[in-house]
């Protein structure tokens, strides 16, 4: 299972030539959206047809959701690493998720997970 972050995505939608290929080239692959990073994309749409556009675009990704454990677990990291690390409330939950699944997180923001402990971060391709 692949785990893609917003980044990424975002990449892939702007037709960024390295997300295209990578993607396709893992397309055997069980690719996932957090449901928060769909609701982040949908979040920059700047029209309802936009959005449309984007929900086609998606289709082919399945969406996985924070289990309550994830949820308490970023709870905590959230607590111990708002002050030092800056850490996100939507960060901590895509971060707890992925360590739930024991899948390592396609992103290129390094610095958004500092304060999830465990965390296995993969850029997927040079930018």
């Amino acid at each position: 299972m692949i785990i893609v972050d917003s980044d990424v995505m975002i990449d892939f939608l702007r037709g960024y030539p390295p997300a295209i290929k990578w993607l396709q080239a893992n397309r055997d692959e069980e690719i996932v959206l957090p449901g928060f990073v769909v609701m982040e994309l949908i979040q920059g749409c700047r029209n309802k047809s936009e959005q449309k556009t984007l929900e086609k675009r998606l289709k082919d990704y399945g969406i996985i959701w924070a289990s309550a454990d994830a949820c308490n677990e970023a709870l905590s990291a959230f607590a111990n690493a708002y002050f030092t690390h800056h850490l996100g409330l939507l960060d901590a939950i895509i971060g707890q998720m992925a360590l739930e699944l024991n899948c390592p997180l396609y992103t290129f923001n390094r610095r958004h997970y500092e304060g999830v402990l465990n965390l296995k971060i993969i850029e997927p391709y040079q930018k």
